[in-house]
């Protein structure tokens, strides 16, 4: 029996991949409460998502107030994003490898995989939220299937062109930004579907508006597909095992020196440097704290009880996506508890922080309890059974 093309290319899974490693589900549960930390700022501006692209809650709340959420938004920006699509490329070689051990071809069935994964964007982005990330994830992690079964040098050069195309990118909306004044604070959009708007109009809403809150992910494509073989590329080199320490410092100086320039872009930039601390050295940032996150589970050997309740997120990280999310809308919007339009603006910043821990505890419980009794989390659950259906794969 011939073999193809895509299978002589790909690199070889070395033995040792069945063995889970330990640090991938803490750093999945690092990335999924860490997206939470970003988010949260959004869940509770009055305005919602619309308000939080255009309006400046900063000049209602006091100075203090102020300097604190900007340093406390600016230390998640884009960090979690950039982790978490790193983990998605890690996690796709690891499916790669699987599939190969198995005797089956890749990227095989991994396109159902994809297209599930879409669709539970599509559904999360309509029902729930915004910013969901899923699609664009989805997209990126189809095109990045079959690259992976491609030659080691094949994907660097995909990821260095990737790279270069998102830099590009990324330089020219700067450099837009930057030329062009900023527009005065726009203030809470009226009337307001966040606070005094349905479940059922949120959802019109984010059908209306489609194209504006798709377009990160869009705007990121390339960046996304440069990151997930990035983080295939560090499970190749030995990122996250025992041999890989000086790789590891290596990350760990990236992450270093790029944290800095990150906060100084972000809380000093106006518009520009928060779109080039977000999109440019937030990911070298995240690099930095995957290392950390790896370093310290493997020196203490084994996880403690934190460490412990980070991996249960981030086995059900898909269904603590979707839990956060549908909490602090139930907190936050009008048709729940309509927190976010009743804060007093000198008391939003402290209210953001305490509803970030109350949203991540119900988080943290939940994946706790669940796995007491489950193997899978309830959306991991769904789109396990819904692959095994559409392939037949018993």
């Amino acid at each position: 029996m011939s073999t193809s093309a895509t299978q002589r290319t790909a690199p070889p899974p070395p033995a040792t991949t069945s063995r889970r490693i330990a640090s991938l589900d803490v750093l999945r549960g690092v990335a999924i409460l860490g997206t939470l930390a970003t988010n949260i700022w959004i869940f509770t501006d009055p305005g919602g998502f619309l308000g939080y692209l255009v309006d400046d809650t900063a000049s209602t709340t006091p100075a203090g107030w102020a300097v604190v959420e900007a340093v406390l938004q600016q230390l998640s920006q884009g960090k979690f994003l950039g982790l978490l699509t790193v983990m998605f490329g890690i996690g796709l070689e690891i499916q790669r490898r699987s599939a190969l051990r198995a005797g089956r071809r890749w990227p095989g069935r991994y396109p159902v995989r994809a297209a599930l994964l879409f669709l539970d964007g599509v559904v999360h982005y309509l029902l729930v939220v915004e910013f969901d990330v899923l699609m664009g994830y989805a997209v990126t992690g189809a095109v990045v299937a079959y690259l992976l079964a491609t030659s080691e040098r094949a994907q660097r050069t995909w990821m260095v062109a990737a790279a270069a195309v998102h830099v590009l990118l990324l330089g020219l909306v700067t450099a837009a930004l930057t030329a062009v004044p900023a527009p005065p604070a726009a203030g809470v959009i009226e009337p307001n579907p966040y606070a005094d708007g349905s479940w059922w109009d949120l959802v019109l809403l984010r059908v209306d508006n489609a194209l504006l809150f798709r377009i990160e992910p869009v705007f990121i494509q390339a960046s996304s597909v440069a990151l997930f073989l990035l983080g295939a590329w560090l499970l190749r080199a030995g990122a996250l095992g025992p041999d890989g320490v000086a790789l590891r410092r290596r990350l760990l100086v990236v992450g270093a020196v790029a944290l800095p320039v990150d906060l100084a872009l972000g809380v000093f930039g106006g518009t520009a440097g928060l779109v080039l601390a977000r999109y440019g050295t937030a990911p070298l940032v995240a690099l930095g704290l995957l290392a950390l996150v790896v370093e310290v589970v493997g020196r203490r050997g084994r996880l403690g009880a934190g460490g412990r309740r980070l991996a249960e997120v981030g086995r059900m990280a898909l269904s603590s996506y979707v839990l956060q999310n549908v909490v602090a809308s139930a907190l936050c919007y009008g048709w729940g508890l309509g927190l976010a339009s009743r804060l007093d603006p000198a008391a939003r910043v402290p209210a953001t922080v305490a509803l970030y821990v109350l949203v991540a505890a119900v988080v943290v419980a939940f994946a706790h309890l669940w796995l007491r009794r489950f193997a899978r989390g309830p959306v991991e659950w769904l789109w396990h059974s819904s692959y095994r259906a559409l392939t037949r794969d018993r």
